[in-house]
């Protein structure tokens, strides 16, 4: 298996307009807390979380990410209080340290959502807010096609078992942010619709991401290999059309604890 940190930032900004769209609805979503110390996690170039640090009036803003290639880019644009570093969202687990904890297009690379979440919310001071966006569009043939032929010989051999996505249903997470206590929040599933220049360019898009988790499994000729045979297929299934219309569908949610008291770690149990 490749370790080499497949995430390109030139990649991924192929379409930083349009992946900016769900991000700038998570943030209307969270209230500022000026002076307050806020982390996002899966930061990636970093231009976001700037954008997010301004939005709350925060003293400190931390982004971070796994992605040395992605910090290169966004330490950049440290200071006034933002700053990155590298580390592992899934393990991400600190006490009563943030205001807010804020998370654009990351969490569905990590497992078990019930039990991320309630490590989320005990890193939340009272009053705290935890904001999530996540793709829930893995039925579209643009993500199911990426799976299929990488279950296909010769790839699967190269591969960890694993499940495709661990992104819940909508109403499962507006359960879990009630178990969790959070007394108020907002969950809501929506479509995003991108023109892009031909169906060509939904291999471009996910190159930037889906797709990475199988260039750093294959060997280079091995993930050329898979690259033709997904683009084949995919263009077989939506037709070589210029322009396309992509649509996209994205999970977001938002909760804010009661002010003035911890949360019981002993409710919601049963999500751990």
């Amino acid at each position: 298996m490749r370790t080499t940190d497949a995430w390109n930032p030139v990649q991924y900004r192929k379409f930083a307009t349009e992946r900016s769209r769900p991000f700038a609805d998570l943030l209307a979503l969270v209230r500022p807390v000026p002076g307050g110390a806020a982390v996002d996690l899966g930061c990636g170039t970093g231009e976001l979380t700037a954008r997010l640090h301004l939005h709350l009036g925060a003293a400190t803003t931390v982004g971070i990410d796994s992605s040395e290639a992605m910090l290169a880019t966004a330490r950049a644009l440290e200071g006034g209080g933002l700053r990155f570093e590298p580390g592992d969202i899934g393990a991400f687990a600190p006490v009563a340290a943030y205001d807010v904890v804020f998370s654009n297009a990351a969490l569905h690379w990590v497992p078990d959502h019930p039990r991320l979440l309630r490590r989320q919310r005990d890193a939340l001071r009272p009053g705290g807010q935890l904001a999530v966006q996540v793709p829930a569009n893995f039925d579209h043939p643009s993500h199911a096609l990426a799976f299929e032929v990488a279950d296909e010989a010769p790839f699967r051999d190269l591969l960890e078992p694993g499940e495709a996505t661990p992104v819940l249903a909508p109403e499962r997470y507006a359960t879990l942010l009630d178990e969790l206590g959070f007394a108020e929040q907002h969950v809501r599933l929506q479509v995003y619709g991108h023109h892009l220049g031909s169906t060509a360019d939904v291999v471009e898009w996910t190159k930037g991401t889906t797709l990475t988790r199988f260039e750093r499994a294959f060997p280079p000729e091995l993930y050329e290999r898979y690259l033709d045979r997904y683009r084949r297929r995919l263009l077989d299934v939506l037709g070589d059309r210029s322009p396309y219309f992509y649509t996209f569908k994205r999970l977001l949610f938002w909760g804010k604890l009661t002010e003035g008291e911890q949360p019981d770690p002993g409710k919601a149990g049963a999500t751990s």
